[in-house]
């Protein structure tokens, strides 16, 4: 499984650039993944997208960075020997849409493949098969399996404030070993331990 996040600026992948690239192969942790880009030329920037991710408005329209393009295809570079390129991590199919359209922009195939594993999605059946509810967001009437509470839920404090996407990579894949494996992945967070355990 390639374990993938985007800092991006903004949610519509046809209107927002990618930022930065986060991901590592589960079968090979070490095996990780991190590069930064400037927006594309004429890309939008969402109210609040830099607060989310600690970005500058100067850092993602940098000349002297890489563009979208070279990162993207730096990054398919990186993910075409592994073994499983299948996308895993929180709201995942954000992450694969952005990829999609960075490829579309850079004139590449879309190799990687339209399903996904989402931790939220495993951290809800992970939640029942024990025999308990799954957190609602009473105003909402929708789920609160945010990536917190998901973090939480396995024994993981809060991700840290901006989100990067490196660090965003580094706790999905932890969360999702965790919950399919019963065994921590990651030296980073080996202090806590699995609440279920």
């Amino acid at each position: 499984m390639l374990i993938l996040d985007i800092e991006a600026s903004g949610t519509d992948y046809d209107k927002h650039s990618i930022v930065s690239i986060g991901a590592l192969d589960l079968n090979n942790p070490d095996n990780r993944f991190y590069e930064e880009c400037r927006i594309w030329d004429g890309a939008h920037i969402m109210d609040g997208a830099l607060e989310v991710n600690g970005f500058t408005e100067e850092e993602i329209t940098d000349v002297n960075k890489q563009t979208e393009e070279e990162l993207i295809k730096k990054f398919i570079a990186w993910a075409e020997p592994l073994e499983d390129r299948t996308f895993g991590g929180q709201n995942v199919s954000f992450d694969r849409d952005f990829v999609r359209s960075a490829c579309a922009r850079a004139g590449l195939n879309y190799t990687f493949a339209y399903r996904t594993i989402d931790s939220h999605t495993l951290a809800w059946m992970h939640i029942i098969k024990k025999g308990e509810k799954p957190p609602v967001d009473e105003e909402h009437k929708r789920s609160a399996l945010n990536l917190d509470a998901v973090l939480n839920y396995c024994g993981i404090p809060e991700e840290p404030q901006p989100h990067n996407a490196l660090t965003g990579a580094l706790s999905h894949a932890e969360v999702i070993n965790r919950m399919l494996y019963d065994r921590k992945l990651l030296p980073e967070f080996d202090a806590f331990d699995i609440p279920w355990k």
